[in-house]
């Protein structure tokens, strides 16, 4: 059986690993991202502080949902404050910590695939976006995309950095891991969910094994790094499935 090694960041691992193994998925967990604190949290305490006067909130992933909660102090979600983001992992971090259902907007579910321009597509005609004030809640540094268009569309937007990346510091169990995929490329598949992860495998000795990427500009990066087969899948457990069965 192949083994799908699912290499996003270490919180989001675990239950990946558990919905895989529902599905019937042998998979081990090799995180190639760190996810730490904000270098600098007041600026994350000043958006709580403000979360009532904006008008829409947008994560640009689990662990920006994560991060800026762990800010909350105990507030809770403002009633009439939208919360945006790209991804079904994000949508359940956000209902996890409260927010309402009717306030999370995300990508249509049959979008061609999850990203800022299938969210713009939800958000564009949700209201007159003037004079709006929105927060982009992310790591350091980012697509600019979606602010560009809520700039354009007379917003004000605030980007607040929530927590930064680093690259992977491994453990001896994923050293060995590494090390056995590298001997036994065949009985192994690569999931990426980050083109940086996948920037972070340079020098590995990684060229021609299998991948899975959950978006077009991930799949770009991983045949340039030398994979072969990748192929598409969304970022849910489910499709990922279906994906390895295609390798």
């Amino acid at each position: 059986m192949t083994t799908l090694i699912v290499t996003r960041p270490r919180p989001q691992c675990e239950a990946w690993l558990a919905r895989l193994a529902a599905l019937g998925v042998q998979a081990r967990a090799l995180p190639l991202i760190e996810i730490l604190p904000a270098r600098d949290a007041a600026p994350v305490q000043a958006a709580w502080g403000a979360l009532a006067a904006v008008d829409l909130a947008v994560f640009v992933s689990p662990n920006a949902v994560e991060q800026f909660f762990v800010r909350a102090g105990g507030a809770a979600w403002p009633a009439h404050t939208l919360a945006a983001c790209v991804g079904p992992g994000s949508a359940q971090a956000l209902a996890a910590h409260g927010v309402p259902a009717t306030l999370i907007v995300q990508p249509a579910v049959d979008a061609a695939s999850l990203d800022s321009e299938h969210l713009w597509q939800q958000l564009a005609p949700r209201r007159d976006w003037a004079g709006a004030r929105v927060l982009l809640l992310r790591g350091d540094g980012g697509r600019e995309w979606l602010a560009e268009r809520l700039a354009e569309a007379g917003a004000q937007v605030e980007a607040v950095t929530v927590y930064h990346r680093s690259g992977p510091h491994f453990d001896a169990a994923e050293q060995t891991l590494l090390a056995d995929v590298r001997a036994r490329p065949q009985a192994h598949a690569w999931l990426f969910s980050s083109a940086e992860a996948v920037g972070h495998l340079q020098g590995q000795a990684l060229a021609g094994q299998r991948a899975i990427a959950t978006h077009p500009r991930i799949a770009e990066a991983a045949r340039a790094a030398g994979f072969h087969p990748v192929v598409l899948a969304r970022p849910d457990p489910e499709a990922v499935t279906q994906a390895l069965k295609a390798l």
